[in-house]
């Protein structure tokens, strides 16, 4: 285990899928979100297959004993990542990705609605803070009586909402996938299924890119392969425990990003309730390190 090397690792993850979604925000107005996702999924293949090639897993990476299940795992995936692309036409980076935030809070729900998970008061504590932080986040833009702009803000915010509602949805599927496949078959098929599945958006308005949109648009594709490929490496060198808060590191990034490129100015009500969310994603891992530990100790004790 390399602790730094994997916190390195994930903080460029972080970084990479950042910039991924300022690319597809630069071209939210033009290019349809199902369309943005073809690209995403498509170009990450090249990258993601030379990255097993050389890892020496392109059989393992191609070798599914669990086929529907990443149907699913890629249904659910793709939704999540055509709404969250809808979103970022609406709303600014920095507001999308603390809405995104509730992803990992919802998991900890549905994993003890799908997969029996037993989720003790601690848990459910720290998800109604977070889920309460993504309401004040919420807030300004769900105020009745709104006009135009602000009716297309909502809009954005309840299409983000529900990416990460199917986001989360996504990890269930992917928590049972990990039990019977490889994490590089996971991240294979996933986008050889969202390739596919976004052609179904081809009939509702796909457009031809300028050359700049083009580019754009190839190069959100190999960067999130590359950023799958960071993200999967990461977990290899350290815990998940002492890696996953580094996720947060993002908000820093996307407020950056959206002040110098797109001109975009965080609210405090914005980053009140992103600040909420946050605490509540440390705090379940925190918790979940520590429990990891115990049980490790408790087996240590009970080894003959």
């Amino acid at each position: 285990m390399r602790p730094l090397r994997g916190i390195a690792l994930k903080i460029a993850s972080v970084l990479v899928f950042i910039v991924m979604s300022s690319m597809i925000k630069a071209t939210a107005q033009h290019v349809p979100a199902g369309q943005a996702v073809f690209f995403r999924s498509f170009f990450a293949i090249p990258v993601i297959v030379a990255w097993l090639a050389l890892r020496r897993e392109l059989s393992t990476g191609f070798r599914t004993a669990n086929p529907l299940g990443h149907v699913w795992r890629g249904f659910a995936g793709t939704v999540a990542m055509g709404l969250g692309f809808a979103g970022l036409a609406y709303l600014p980076l920095p507001e999308v990705t603390a809405i995104g935030y509730a992803a990992p809070l919802l998991t900890v729900v549905f994993a003890a609605m799908f997969l029996n998970e037993e989720v003790r008061a601690f848990r459910i504590s720290c998800v109604a803070l977070g889920l309460t932080g993504v309401l004040v986040v919420l807030s300004p833009r769900l105020t009745v009586l709104r006009d135009g702009a602000g009716q297309t803000e909502a809009l954005g915010a309840m299409l983000v909402l529900g990416g990460a509602v199917f986001a989360a949805l996504a990890q269930v599927f992917v928590r049972k996938l990990v039990q019977t496949e490889r994490t590089a078959t996971v991240v294979f098929w996933f986008s050889v299924t969202a390739s596919g599945l976004s052609l179904v958006t081809l009939p509702f308005g796909w457009v031809i890119p300028t050359p700049q949109e083009a580019a754009l648009l190839v190069g959100c594709g190999i960067l999130g392969g590359i950023g799958q490929i960071l993200l999967t490496s990461s977990y290899r060198e350290a815990d998940a425990s002492l890696v996953a808060p580094f996720e947060y590191a993002s908000m820093l990034f996307a407020i950056g990003i959206g002040y110098f490129v797109f001109a975009e100015v965080p609210s405090g009500t914005m980053l009140a309730g992103a600040a909420l969310v946050v605490t509540a994603g440390i705090l379940i891992i925190l918790r979940e390190r520590k429990l990891g530990k115990d049980r490790a100790a408790q087996r240590k004790a009970l080894t003959p």
